[in-house]
């Protein structure tokens, strides 16, 4: 585990997993506040080092959420993408998830590794991801370019995990949602946004369990933790976001990302829903700040 702090945040990174964040913690004068839910453990021991979603963060590429179809045709080329985990019927969230990152070099404020990675029939990709702490600031800046023969679509996200304190508020302004039929997060259907979800002003987490992805998001979203009298402030190079509030858990999931879930099969496709087709050689990049605001304590 490579340990990050400036003597106000603290981030734990785990390469081996995702080349993702064990944990993300703020210091007060009572010692650390987790910002990001901590790395789970089970009965005192840490949790099965290989499990992803047991983290408080991980990289989402080339693509963010599910994938229907097994696949789809992009070009008129076949993409054959197989589902990636034994409980869910779906590709998920790409591959960079899974895969053990390589650490190019860090030092006490920051971390940089790299990822290459092919898949029979599918991407073939070569990934930065780099972690920084300046004063009250964790930046994420992920990059990704395309090694394969064939020109794709690309997505990039982050896959946070929060702390579902009591009171636990969201604003995150956006102009429209996918809905989907309530069995399956696939979208089903593009709506308004309905008041009770309407995070263009700071509200509650909703009741009753939530996975959809946001659009026309304007980049900017505050997390507020009142009982902690502590704000996070998250900036992303994005449009829409995936907001996973499951019931009865004590985390939520608000995830970054530049396209809804299954573009590739939304109606205009995936470049017209936010994914970027990338040529072999050509890249892109993705910025992602979480500022933490301790005014209030």
């Amino acid at each position: 585990m490579i340990a990050l702090s400036n003597g106000r945040l603290r981030l734990q990174l785990v390469p081996e997993v995702g080349g993702g964040v064990a944990r993300l913690d703020w210091w007060t004068d009572d010692g650390l506040v987790p910002l990001m839910r901590p790395r789970v453990e089970a009965s005192g021991a840490p949790a099965h080092p290989g499990d992803p979603n047991h983290l408080a963060c991980y990289p989402l590429v080339p693509w963010s959420n599910r994938i229907g179809g097994r696949g789809f045709t992009h070009a008129g080329c076949r993409v054959d993408l197989a589902p990636n985990r034994h409980d869910d019927p779906y590709p998920i969230h790409g591959t960079a998830w899974q895969r053990s990152w390589s650490v190019e070099n860090h030092d006490a404020h920051t971390a940089r590794m790299t990822l290459e990675d092919a898949s029979p029939g599918g991407y073939a990709y070569h990934a930065t991801l780099r972690y920084a702490l300046s004063e009250d600031t964790l930046d994420v800046r992920l990059r990704v370019i395309n090694t394969g023969s064939r020109a794709l679509p690309f997505g990039i996200g982050l896959h946070p995990f929060f702390a579902r304190r009591p009171g636990v508020r969201l604003r995150a302004p956006a102009t429209g949602v996918w809905l989907n039929d309530g069995q399956s997060p696939m979208p089903t259907e593009l709506a308004s946004v309905p008041s009770c979800w309407d995070f263009g002003r700071s509200l509650p987490l909703p009741l009753g369990g939530l996975n959809h992805a946001f659009i026309g998001w304007t980049g900017d979203a505050t997390i507020e933790w009142p009982t902690e009298r502590l704000a996070l402030h998250v900036a992303a190079e994005d449009h829409v976001y995936v907001l996973y509030v499951p019931e009865g858990e004590d985390f939520f999931c608000f995830e970054p990302v530049d396209h809804p879930i299954d573009a590739v099969h939304l109606p205009g496709g995936a470049v017209e829903n936010g994914m970027t087709e990338l040529a072999r050689g050509t890249s892109m990049e993705r910025r992602f700040l979480f500022r933490v605001d301790a005014s209030g304590r």
